[in-house]
């Protein structure tokens, strides 16, 4: 196995391409933490001179309120807390406290600590309003309420000043959550050279993913995983997940399932994990386990993709009416904890499109990914705009992403478009990943391929486009026929 060049985006981009792997304590979007802001405000920001800095309490005092638990995350903290009080290298202790409320922030799965994180920047702003550590704990909480833009701007500014790994870890993240993947992967190499580590390696296997080089991310992801240490359970556990996940996009079941059975170990009852057991429960017809496992998922984190997994194990266990209570409250909270996935839930269930359409627009103004394309795309369609659905079906397939709900999408659309060869070729794709679609989403596609969807084009027809991932080559983003 290489451990000093290997590709990040496959034979699939060589502009992309070389990502120098010889190692993210994961701050990707694999996303799920959101931007919930606490209640609590901090009033009118201060003048940042020392008198307004010594008279502005507010962002301190919060910080340091008591907080509630034994785990070890929390006793840290408490003693961080004890040290600023003592009053000596407050901006110190007030760096290394904002980084272990990022910390209980991904133990826990509640973004109110990341609130937390960004008023310990804010107090050693007012003493030191040039403090790089301050500019590092800031943009990565905005990195994690996902405003990217203003995440990007910081990690620009770092990376100018002082271009530490963490640094270009941190402006490749905002880069790539805006669908920049060129430039994230430039910034990643730039980690890579710098500190080969768990990050730079989990982030070089999202990148190969994202690019279609599904092989080169298992790969990649091994190697972060073999950097993990058990004295950070839960970075540990995350690259473990993360893992079994690219394996069971493989269809590597077995392996996936032992990879999640890790994870727990390192992190009972771990949230990622279990929605990812509960997948892969789904997908055995292991109705009461998958239940079981994604029950408890939503109790530790209820966003709107553990939710909407919850309702389909429901339904398929025969449990009609706590599916349809699960999904009452994805639409109650699902367009403030993750509209994203909101709206593609309405447009796959052909409800509210109006809502589902909107709500797609608005993400799409601070997060372009392909992802964030596809959830448009579906939107529109399901609204009856399907010349502009197939334009952002195209941004949605243009990085080879070779995922089953991306290929789904453009099969139906490019049906509903009227371009039945495009959409025999990608609802076949679809159908060889068909386990990764939730039950519901598996049964339209096999409708469609019933019905007869793209059959009706000649032997002549046009194959889905190429399109360019940069300057210097090309991916054919159809699947093979």
């Amino acid at each position: 196995m290489e451990t000093c060049k290997q590709r990040v985006g496959g034979a699939a981009s060589k502009r992309c391409g070389k990502i120098r792997i010889s190692g993210l304590a994961l701050f990707l979007p694999t996303a799920c933490l959101l931007a919930i802001f606490l209640s609590q405000k901090s009033g009118n920001e201060p003048n940042k001179t020392p008198a307004a800095a010594a008279a502005f309490d507010n962002a301190l005092g919060l910080v340091l309120t008591q907080q509630k638990g034994e785990s070890p995350t929390d006793r840290g903290i408490s003693q961080l807390q004890q040290r600023i009080r003592e009053g000596r290298n407050v901006e110190l202790w007030l760096d290394r406290l904002g980084w272990a409320f990022v910390a209980k922030a991904r133990e826990s799965f509640d973004p109110g600590f990341y609130k937390l994180a960004e008023q310990c920047a804010r107090s050693i702003e007012l003493r030191n309003p040039q403090s790089q550590e301050a500019m590092l704990l800031r943009a990565h909480v905005l990195q994690n309420l996902h405003r990217f833009k203003e995440s990007e701007t910081l990690a620009r500014c770092l990376v100018q000043q002082r271009g530490l790994s963490f640094d270009y870890g941190l402006l490749g993240d905002a880069l790539m959550e805006q669908g920049k993947l060129n430039d994230a992967v430039e910034a990643y190499q730039r980690m890579m050279n710098l500190k080969p580590d768990l990050r730079a390696y989990a982030r070089a296997a999202h990148m190969r993913w994202l690019k279609g080089d599904l092989e080169g991310a298992i790969e990649a992801m091994q190697l972060a995983v073999s950097a993990a240490s058990p004295q950070d359970a839960e970075s540990a556990a995350w690259v473990n997940t993360r893992l079994a996940t690219y394996l069971f996009y493989a269809g590597k079941f077995n392996e996936a399932e032992q990879r999640c059975a890790l994870a727990l170990s390192l992190q009972n009852n771990y949230p990622p994990t279990l929605l990812l057991q509960g997948r892969i429960l789904l997908r055995q017809s292991r109705f009461g386990e998958a239940v079981d496992a994604l029950q408890n998922a939503v109790k530790l984190n209820p966003l709107p993709e553990y939710q909407w997994t919850l309702a389909e194990a429901l339904r398929a266990a025969g449990k009609e009416n706590e599916a349809s209570e699960v999904e009452a409250q994805l639409c109650q909270r699902g367009a403030s904890s993750d509209p994203r996935t909101l709206a593609l839930y309405l447009a796959t269930r052909h409800e509210s499109p109006e809502t589902a359409l909107r709500l797609a627009r608005a993400e799409l103004e601070s997060r372009s990914d392909v992802f964030t394309h596809d959830a448009l795309a579906w939107s529109l369609a399901a609204a009856g705009k399907l010349t502009e659905a197939h334009t952002e079906m195209q941004r949605a397939l243009v990085e080879g992403t070779q995922d089953a709900r991306l290929f789904f999408h453009a099969g139906i659309i490019a049906s509903q478009a009227g371009q039945p060869a495009d959409a025999e070729c990608w609802l076949r794709k679809a159908s060889e990943l068909s386990h990764l679609l939730l039950p519901s989403e598996r049964n339209e596609l096999l409708n469609a391929v019933a019905g007869g969807a793209g059959k009706k084009a000649s032997a002549t027809s046009n194959p889905p486009k190429t399109f360019s991932l940069g300057p210097n080559t090309a991916r054919k983003t159809q699947p093979k026929t």
